[in-house]
């Protein structure tokens, strides 16, 4: 599957809700589905036909998109969760929010998912006292993930931190903002992800 390169708002405005892609942008009133909150195209403001499936896809999609995963990543954490024990979407967010990139956005070191997938992919990031440049690393409780000494000082970081008591930190983790440092707690629960997502409908749509 294509890596998808337009307008990112088309795909809040797609899935009607806030998928915070662009940032404090989202929490404006320049966000798209403030100003039109309807789906994009000739035909966003007419009437939907939702079957079951498209239902179920929706889902899908927008929790694919809230991580910025493309199909074929998306079905390996699919086939990751569906192997454990237990309940198949619940197990689905755990893993998708225990990514680094996921993590380095929740603890307030980028502004979106996307700028924190670049941040570690350009090796600014630490885990354990190691650089990581694996954005789909999975981190585990009593983990620590820092910004490297030398990156301290880039804008992108410091103005996110600056916005980082708006959005807040979820419980499972932790932050240390004098020392650019965060501490994973415990692995997150399904109450402390919440998402705008039916994991269910995701699981019955691969289930079919």
């Amino acid at each position: 599957m294509a890596k998808y390169r337009g307008p990112v708002c088309r795909l809040c405005r797609r899935e009607g809700v806030k998928l915070f892609l662009k940032g404090s942008r989202c929490m404006t009133d320049k966000c798209a589905i403030e100003r039109r909150s309807y789906p994009p195209g000739q035909h966003g403001q007419g009437r939907q036909r939702i079957s079951e499936y498209s239902a179920q896809l929706r889902e899908k999609q927008k929790l694919r998109r809230i991580y910025g995963l493309q199909e074929r990543q998306f079905r390996g954490f699919f086939g990751k969760a569906e192997r454990r024990a237990g309940i198949t979407g619940e197990h689905l967010l755990k893993l998708l929010e225990c990514r680094l990139d996921n993590v380095v956005y929740r603890l307030g070191f980028a502004s979106s998912r996307k700028q924190a997938r670049q941040l570690v992919n350009h090796g600014h990031l630490l885990v354990n006292g190691r650089k990581t440049d694996i954005p789909a690393y999975l981190v585990k409780p009593s983990d620590v993930v820092e910004v490297r000494q030398r990156s301290r000082d880039l804008v992108p970081i410091l103005s996110a931190l600056e916005a980082v008591d708006g959005r807040g930190i979820p419980g499972w983790l932790e932050l240390d903002r004098a020392a650019f440092k965060g501490t994973v707690r415990a692995f997150p629960t399904k109450e402390e992800i919440a998402l705008p997502v039916n994991e269910q409908m995701v699981v019955e749509l691969y289930s079919r």
